[in-house]
C-alpha cells in the first residue's frame, strides 16, 4: 500500500493526457461534422461504429501495432493505455459539442451573419461559448468515464501478453483476483479522496465560469460560487502575469485582424487557401471510406475462411441479447436521471451541494463496486441475465444526468419566469416548457449512454470475485471471453456485429429523435 500514492499520480497523468487529446478530437470532429453535410453523412455514423467499439477491442489493435513500433519498451503499452482511456472519453464529447453546434438558435446564425463574422469569430464569439456548458458538463462525464475502463486499460491482457502497468487500475484489478478486501477499500478511498480534489480545483471552477455564457436576458437570483475561483482572483501572480502577457495579446489579437482585414488580394489568397483544405479535406474524406471498404471486404474475406454462417448468426443472437440489456439500461435510468437532473440543474443551491456528490459517484469506476455485487448475486442465487442490467446502469446513467443537468442549467431563466407568468405547473409545466426545453440533451444523453451501456457490457455480462465467476450469455461476455483466449477472428466478427447493431439502432431511433430535436429548438 506504500507505493499507492504513486500509483494514483500514473494514473492521473494517464487520465489528464487523454482528457486533452479527447478535448482536442472533439473540437477538430465535432466542427467538421456540423459544418459540412458531406462529412456529416460518414463523420456521425462513424461515430456511433466508435463509441460502440469496446475499449478492449481498441486495445487488441493498439498493442500489437504500439508494441511493434517500440520493440523491448514500456512505452507501446504506456501510449495504449493512454489511447484505451481516450475511448472512453472522446464520443461522449463529440457527441454533446456536435449537439450543440447543430442546435444554435436560427436568429443567433442570423445575427452573426448579418455581423459579417468570419468563421473563426463566428467559433469564438458564438459557437464556442453557446457549447460551453454543455461541454463543461459532458466533460466532467467524460473524466469520469475514464476511471470506469482504468482497470482494463492498466491490466492489458490481450492476445497473449500480459502487462500490467503502475497505477490505481492495475492496483484494484489485482486486488480483485487476490480476493484481497483491504486492497480493494484502499483503492476505493484513494479514489474518492482523487476525485473530491479534481473536483474542487477543477470541475467546480469550470462550472462556475460556465454560467457566464448562458443565454438569458435576465440573470438568476442565485449564482454558484467556488473558492478556488476566488482565490485565483484575488491572486496576485495571476495580476502579474496578466500585466505582462496583456499587451502582447491585444497586439496579436489586433495583428490577426489586420490581417483580416488586409488586401483583396490577401482576401483572395486566403479564400483560395481555405477551398483548397476543404478539397483536401473531402479527398482525404473519400481516401479513407475507400481504404476503410478495402479492409472491411478483406476483413469479411478473411472471417468467411475460418468462421461459418451459424458463427455469424450465434453472434448477432447474442448481440440481440445484449441489445435489450442496453436498452433497458438506458431507459430505466431516464426514470431517475430526468427529474433529477432538471431538480440539480435548476437549483444553484442544490447543484452546489451535490455537484461533488454526483461527480464522486459519477467518477468513482463501477467495476470496482462489482465485486461486492457478485458477492450478493451469489449469495442470493441471481442470474446474471438480469443482473447484469443493474451493472450496465452503474456505468451509463452517468451520462444521462450529466447532459440532463447541462441542459437545464442551459435554459435562460426569462424563459422560466415566463412560464410562471403563464402559469404553467404540475404536468403541464414539464411537458409545454421543461421536456421541450430539456429534449436535445436527453437524446444526446440517451445515445451516449447506449453507447456506454455497449461498452460497459464487456464488464457487466462477465464479472468475478476471488476464484468464482458469473457469466451472461451475450455479446459482450462473448467479446470478453474472445480477447482473453486471442481468438481474434471471433473478436473481430464480434465487435463488426456490435457496431452494425448499434449504428442501425441509432439510424432508426436515435437520430429521429434528434432530428426532432433539432425542429423543436428552431421553433
Amino acid at each position: 500500500m506504500t507505493s499507492l500514492p504513486y500509483y494514483v499520480l500514473r494514473s492521473v497523468i494517464r487520465m489528464v493526457l487523454a482528457f486533452l487529446l479527447s478535448l482536442a478530437f472533439t473540437f477538430v470532429y465535432g466542427y467538421i461534422a456540423a459544418h459540412n453535410r458531406v462529412a456529416e453523412m460518414v463523420l456521425i455514423p462513424l461515430l456511433d461504429i466508435l463509441q460502440s467499439v469496446p475499449v478492449l477491442g481498441f486495445l487488441s489493435v493498439s498493442v500489437a501495432s504500439l508494441v511493434s513500433l517500440f520493440p523491448g519498451s514500456i512505452l507501446g503499452y504506456e501510449i495504449a493505455s493512454i489511447l484505451a482511456i481516450f475511448t472512453s472519453q472522446a464520443w461522449n464529447m463529440t457527441f454533446a459539442f456536435y449537439q450543440s453546434l447543430t442546435s444554435i438558435p436560427r436568429d443567433l446564425r442570423e445575427a452573426a451573419s448579418m455581423l459579417r463574422l468570419s468563421k473563426w469569430q463566428t467559433f469564438k464569439y458564438l459557437e464556442l461559448p453557446y457549447s460551453i456548458i454543455s461541454l463543461v458538463w459532458n466533460g466532467m462525464m467524460s473524466f469520469g468515464g475514464g476511471w470506469f475502463f482504468l482497470a482494463a486499460s492498466e491490466t492489458i491482457t490481450v492476445l497473449g501478453r500480459d502487462v500490467q502497468l503502475p497505477g490505481i487500475g492495475s492496483y484494484m484489478a489485482t486486488a480483485i483476483r487476490a480476493s484481497s478486501t483491504s486492497g480493494l477499500l484502499a483503492a476505493l478511498v484513494s479514489m474518492v479522496a482523487v476525485i473530491v480534489v479534481i473536483d474542487q480545483i477543477v470541475w467546480r471552477p469550470l462550472v462556475v465560469w460556465s454560467r457566464k455564457f448562458k443565454v438569458e436576458m435576465t440573470a438568476s437570483d442565485e449564482e454558484p460560487t467556488s473558492w478556488v475561483m476566488e482565490l485565483l482572483k484575488k491572486s496576485l501572480l495571476l495580476s502579474f502575469l496578466e500585466d505582462a502577457f496583456g499587451p502582447i495579446g491585444r497586439f496579436m489579437a489586433g495583428y490577426a485582424e489586420r490581417l483580416r482585414r488586409g488586401r483583396r488580394s490577401g482576401g483572395r489568397a486566403l479564400r483560395l487557401i481555405s477551398r483548397v483544405a476543404l478539397i483536401c479535406m473531402d479527398i482525404l474524406i473519400v481516401g479513407l471510406l475507400v481504404r476503410g471498404a478495402f479492409w472491411f471486404v478483406r476483413g469479411i474475406w478473411l472471417l468467411w475462411s475460418v468462421l461459418d454462417i451459424g458463427d455469424v448468426l450465434k453472434v448477432f443472437y447474442l448481440g440481440g441479447l445484449t441489445l435489450v440489456r442496453v436498452m433497458a439500461a438506458v431507459f430505466l435510468g431516464m426514470l431517475w436521471t430526468i427529474p433529477a437532473g432538471v431538480k440539480i440543474g435548476t437549483t444553484p443551491r442544490l447543484r452546489r451541494f451535490l455537484q461533488p456528490v454526483v461527480q464522486v459517484l459519477a467518477s468513482f469506476p463501477a467495476n470496482m463496486f462489482f465485486p461486492f455485487v457478485t458477492v450478493l448475486y451469489i449469495r442470493y442465487h441471481i442470474s446474471m441475465e438480469i443482473g447484469s442490467i443493474p451493472l450496465m446502469m452503474l456505468g451509463t446513467q452517468w451520462y444521462l444526468l450529466f447532459n440532463v443537468i447541462g441542459g437545464a442549467m442551459s435554459i435562460p431563466n426569462d424563459l422560466n419566469e415566463a412560464s410562471v407568468v403563464y402559469g404553467l405547473r404540475g404536468i403541464q409545466r414539464w411537458t409545454k416548457f421543461i421536456l421541450p426545453a430539456i429534449f436535445p440533451s436527453v437524446v444526446t444523453g440517451g445515445i451516449t449512454a447506449a453507447g456506454g451501456a455497449w461498452n460497459a457490457s464487456i464488464v457487466a455480462e462477465v464479472t468475478s470475485w476471488g476464484s468464482t465467476t458469473l457469466t451472461a450469455t451475450g455479446l459482450g461476455s462473448l467479446i470478453s471471453q474472445a480477447t482473453n483466449s486471442g481468438d481474434w477472428a471471433m473478436i473481430v466478427l464480434s465487435i463488426s456485429a456490435m457496431a452494425a447493431i448499434v449504428v442501425g439502432v441509432n439510424r432508426l431511433f436515435w437520430r429521429r429523435l434528434y432530428a426532432r430535436a433539432e425542429e423543436m429548438r428552431a421553433m
